[in-house]
């Protein structure tokens, strides 16, 4: 079960008082208490002041055997007066990045897998969103001198953003609050999904899988 205290930015009100907005703190409620994988790690971390008058953020690791395998950040802007790209006051924007095994990197379409990955873990959980846009990089190292001796690896990187859509009411209406713990959840599915864990938990909407990493995983 994540617990985590949350941070929130400079606002135009006192953040931390009276002024923060309801539907923020009731978003913000919403990510705390979500329970989660064994194997994720997830802690409350000072989110970026400048991107929204109002912003709570969470970072994770998938940990397995004391092995870091992924790790990414997840945050949460909100913006009163809304905001046209974002098509709402809400937003939530996220970086993930993991080592991959070489059969892994030298896919060719890893970066469209790994895409798929996000957006399906989204549909997975059935969570509304909007406006997704993001990248997917792949880096590789090959070491020298007194690194020579390690073998090369590559890096997988998502950096992307999408709008929690308003989640609908039990007579139909929208609701002003996104359901933030349906999209952190779907987040971690996306962790553990790079990360090379088999699916657990949330049903599969055609998301595709790669071979899985070797390590302390396969075991599991």
């Amino acid at each position: 079960m994540a617990a985590a205290q949350g941070h929130l930015s400079d606002g135009p009100d006192d953040a931390d008082g009276e002024g923060t907005p309801s539907v923020f703190r009731q978003a913000v409620a919403g990510l705390q208490g979500v329970r989660l994988r064994p194997e994720i790690e997830l802690d409350a971390t000072p989110p970026p002041q400048r991107l929204a008058p109002y912003s709570y953020a969470l970072e994770a690791a998938v940990v397995v055997d004391d092995q870091e395998l992924a790790d990414g950040r997840l945050i949460l802007l909100h913006d009163p007066a809304g905001h046209d790209a974002w098509g709402g006051t809400f937003r939530l924007v996220t970086l993930v990045h993991a080592e991959l095994e070489p059969e892994m990197a030298a896919d060719p379409l890893l970066p469209e897998v790994c895409w798929s990955w996000l957006t399906g873990a989204l549909e997975a959980r059935r969570v509304p969103y909007a406006a997704i846009s993001g990248t997917v990089t792949r880096a590789g190292s090959h070491y020298f001198g007194g690194l020579r001796e390690r073998e090369p690896s590559t890096r997988i990187e998502i950096r992307a953003s999408w709008s929690p859509a308003p989640a609908k009411g039990p007579a139909g209406a929208e609701r002003a609050v996104p359901d933030t713990a349906a999209h952190l959840s779907a987040w971690c599915d996306l962790l553990c999904q790079i990360a090379g864990l088999p699916p657990g938990g949330a049903p599969e909407a055609g998301i595709v899988s790669l071979p899985q990493r070797r390590g302390p995983q396969s075991s599991r």
